[in-house]
């Protein structure tokens, strides 16, 4: 559209045609204002309510949440629906207090693709020097837990590698006072329980907040170079105390039954002599009766003392009264007499029954 000229500067609108669109440009402009103004409200609005929501958050069982605002530790919540001002100004961490978790010392577990797992040694952990000057291969395993998330996440760096540090420290203690013999025996329960107990010190004194549930010790061995040697001791000193086992009950055995059998010779002996002094001390004052007796009257003691002699003898011997005149007055082919009258037994036995 061509503007008129007349009398006006070039280029110029009319007077009312250029106020309506000055008025125009304006509401343009207001326009323009009004509804950028109210998106970035709307905008910040949605952020504002996102980032309040972005404080919710969840507890598992068993766990712990420790919040912290600008860093420093506020408060700690149970198990639950919780909620926190959002970051940057509250933060919050999670730890888990009733997983039991483990930590190896001279050796490590490795996953193989399909097929079993396999320990892998450890040697720089596993030798270690023990009480008699000799070097033992030990493997151990610890299971531990957390009982103080506050410790456990701000007073040391790294907790588990503080708590692998520690188990060598005690167990090369513990071990430093033992028997290697000792330590492959019999003393694996106290080397485990020493252990144990001094690195609940160590760590109490770290403060990292971990509780040793158990000490394991999985592999007590010499190094393979002398490993054969030291296993035929081991058996050796294992047949020594089977020995020692086998004797001593042998001889728990046997002493009570001698004692017995000693203390019933003895009774019986004692009850021997009893009965022989009495006897003697009858036969003697039997004697005496029959001595006065025989002062008394000595013929007639004298007869009844051969017939009562007589008669004992004869009352136990066998008698055969044989016609002379029977046998010729010969009784050679009568004899054996005793075999000849065990013969004629049965004979007579018949001849009864047939009569």
């Amino acid at each position: 559209m061509a503007w008129q000229t007349g009398g006006r500067g070039r280029g110029e609108p009319p007077p009312v045609e250029g106020a309506i669109w000055q008025k125009l440009r304006e509401w343009g402009q207001s326009l323009r204002r009004w509804g950028l103004g109210k998106s970035i409200g709307i905008g910040i609005g949605i952020v504002a309510v996102i980032w309040l929501l972005s404080g919710i958050y969840i507890v598992n069982p068993g766990e712990v949440a420790v919040v912290r605002q600008f860093g420093k530790e506020v408060a700690q919540v149970g198990p639950g629906l919780n909620y926190h001002i959002p970051g940057p100004i509250q933060s919050k961490s999670s730890v888990n207090m009733e997983q039991i978790r483990r930590a190896e010392i001279g050796y490590r577990t490795v996953k193989v693709l399909r097929g079993p797992t396999k320990h892998e040694p450890r040697l720089v952990e596993a030798l270690m020097l023990t009480g008699d000057e000799n070097i033992a291969d030990i493997q151990v395993l610890v299971q531990y837990r957390v009982k103080d998330a506050s410790e456990f996440l701000f007073k040391v760096k790294d907790p588990e590698q503080a708590l692998r540090a520690a188990t060598e420290v005690a167990l090369r203690g513990v071990i430093g006072s033992t028997t290697i013999d000792d330590a492959m025996t019999v003393g694996r329960p106290r080397v485990e329980a020493e252990t144990r107990d001094f690195l609940q010190r160590l760590l109490d004194n770290y403060q990292s907040g971990l509780q040793v549930v158990e000490v394991k010790l999985q592999v007590v061995d010499a190094p393979d170079a002398v490993k054969d040697a030291f296993h035929e001791v081991v058996r050796a000193l294992e047949d020594r105390d089977r020995l020692m086992r086998e004797a001593e009950g042998y001889a728990a055995d046997l002493v009570p039954k001698s004692r017995g059998n000693a203390e019933m010779e003895i009774k019986a002996a004692e009850a021997y002599k009893e009965a022989r002094v009495r006897q003697a001390q009858g036969d003697a004052a039997k004697f005496l009766e029959v001595l006065e007796e025989y002062q008394k009257a000595k013929d007639v003691t004298r007869e009844r003392l051969y017939l009562e002699a007589i008669e004992r003898i004869l009352a136990e011997t066998e008698i055969f009264i044989i016609d002379p005149q029977s046998a010729g007055g010969n009784l050679l082919p009568l004899l054996p007499l005793k075999e000849m009258m065990e013969l004629e037994k049965p004979e007579r036995t018949l001849d009864k029954y047939r009569r």
